[in-house]
């Protein structure tokens, strides 16, 4: 039996990895993301965005707290936006940014997401060029 902290870093290498299709793997059919319900290929779709916007997005785990059904991270990002993400258009600057993200877990799988973004880290590093 996996334990869920084992899951999770199984699940971010899948993101790393760039394997969306495998993220069924970890993430149920149909979910709640802060609130909403969408599934699984809203949440995959949801990635590929941000892949797109953000080719050299990986995700780091700084903080990892797990429990009997639910995990708890904060993520940190240190990445170069190529378009547009979080509403920002690109200005050629690498930016680094944090995410508080928890998840319900149900059947084996994440149920459930509640993500915080540091969105005020991400407009002043995309709205001002510095370079």
């Amino acid at each position: 039996m996996q334990t869920n902290e084992a899951f999770y870093r199984r699940y971010i290498n899948c993101l790393n990895s760039g394997n969306l299709a495998g993220l069924s793997a970890f993430v149920a059919n149909e979910l709640a993301y802060n609130g909403r319900e969408i599934t699984l290929d809203d949440y995959i779709k949801s990635r590929l965005q941000e892949r797109k916007a953000i080719p050299d997005l990986f995700y780091h785990i700084e903080l990892l707290v797990t429990g009997e059904d639910t995990i708890a991270c904060r993520l940190h990002f240190d990445c170069t936006p190529a378009g547009e993400f979080m509403g920002f258009q690109p200005n050629g600057n690498r930016i680094t940014f944090s995410e508080n993200v928890f998840y319900q877990l149900s059947g084996g799988k994440i149920s459930a997401v509640f993500s915080l973004l540091d969105i005020d880290a991400i407009r002043k590093q995309m709205v001002n060029k510095t370079s």
